[in-house]
């Protein structure tokens, strides 16, 4: 009889091929549309591998696009460690870009020096306040932090929205639903001339590297994994278990803030109700298919961003929706979840009894 056994090993070999493989199943799968739709399947993928890095300026729009995926991955990636569910990024990008604005659009003026790390720090706490109430709520209350951040989601959004009509829009902007411009001194500057590619990438990965540094070497991100894998045994062992979630939530909403920071500061310049795409959504895809680990989350997020770019130029070319990049990222991550059970997971073999019923 056939049954599942749980692994009492992964080596990293396993480790590293179950994305992998989850990816080129989740291709393979996006394939079936295509071919459906009388286009070759060959071509489409090499007009989208050359839309997302065939020449400089189709890689830094790749890693644009990347930019903010690596901070709402990290986001996501922290939080689920701890056995956190935060869904909120997209709110939570919001409430940073919100904040980036408020104080970098002319309420305050200092040298750059000053003012990007400001409007940083400002969009960070914004972030990081956004996770942190439905986080109390379920330390205070037991309410379940999957409905509350998603919720929040919709919340902060229509918040923005008003604001946007309101006491933030931008005098000078037509009538059009959006901010002020945040001032040059609060600009992030670019990495390549004429180019989008802004100093976000350097931060995002930077906070790609701490977060691993934290995970691995400090006594907090101990603690962390620990309530992670087993809250009941964590407790028994000392860990104040709901103070983990607290900084958990503080520095996971922080990280989903600056995505924001970036977007309004190094991007855009100011802030509508379309800046994010669903960079918090897909997010969590890109922290699915990084396992979890902060220095995987920046390959799995210049590999999404990189569908969604190439995704563009193949459309334009075959005349296919670029919607076949938001069915390659539901893919990998169905993909995924399967193969983190089977890493989990193996198939064993039980024979049946000799004289007897299985």
């Amino acid at each position: 009889m056939i049954r599942l056994e749980p692994r009492t090993r992964i080596s990293p070999a396993l480790a590293l091929g179950v994305p992998v493989a989850a990816v080129v199943v989740a291709l393979l799968l996006a394939a079936v549309p295509l071919a459906f739709a009388g286009v070759p399947v060959g071509t489409a993928f090499v007009l989208m591998a050359q839309g997302a890095a065939g020449s400089v300026y189709a890689l830094t729009e790749t890693l644009t696009r990347a930019t903010p995926l690596i901070f709402t991955g990290l986001a996501a990636a922290v939080a689920f460690r701890a056995r956190l569910w935060n869904i909120g990024a997209e709110g939570q990008l919001y409430a940073g870009a919100l904040a980036t604005v408020a104080i970098g659009a002319g309420a305050v003026t200092l040298p750059p020096a000053l003012m990007i790390p400001l409007v940083a720090i400002a969009g960070a706490a914004a972030g990081a306040v956004m996770m942190l109430v439905p986080t109390l709520l379920k330390t205070r209350f037991g309410v379940d932090e999957v409905v509350t951040t998603l919720l929040s989601n919709f919340i902060v959004i229509l918040f923005v929205s008003m604001m946007l009509d309101g006491a933030l829009k931008d005098p000078m902007g037509g009538g059009w639903p959006q901010s002020a411009p945040v001032l040059p001194e609060a600009e992030l500057p670019r990495l390549v001339a004429q180019t989008r590619l802004h100093a976000g990438l350097i931060a995002a990965l930077a906070a790609a590297v701490l977060i691993w540094a934290f995970d691995r070497f400090t006594v907090w991100g101990f603690e962390a994994r620990a309530v992670g894998l087993n809250p009941a045994g964590a407790r028994f062992a000392g860990i104040r278990v709901n103070a983990t979630f607290v900084r958990v939530a503080i520095l996971s909403g922080a990280l989903a803030g600056l995505a924001g920071v970036s977007e309004v500061a190094g991007l855009k310049g100011n802030l509508t109700q379309d800046l994010s795409p669903g960079f918090g959504y897909t997010g969590i895809v890109v922290a699915m298919l990084a396992m979890l680990h902060p220095l995987g989350v920046v390959v799995a997020a210049v590999f999404m961003a990189g569908v969604f770019v190439g995704a563009d130029t193949m459309g334009r070319t075959l005349g296919v929706s670029s919607y076949i990049a938001n069915l390659i990222v539901a893919l990998s991550l169905l993909t995924m979840l399967v193969g983190q059970l089977f890493l989990q997971w193996k198939i064993g073999w039980r024979g049946r009894p000799a004289g007897g019923r299985a």
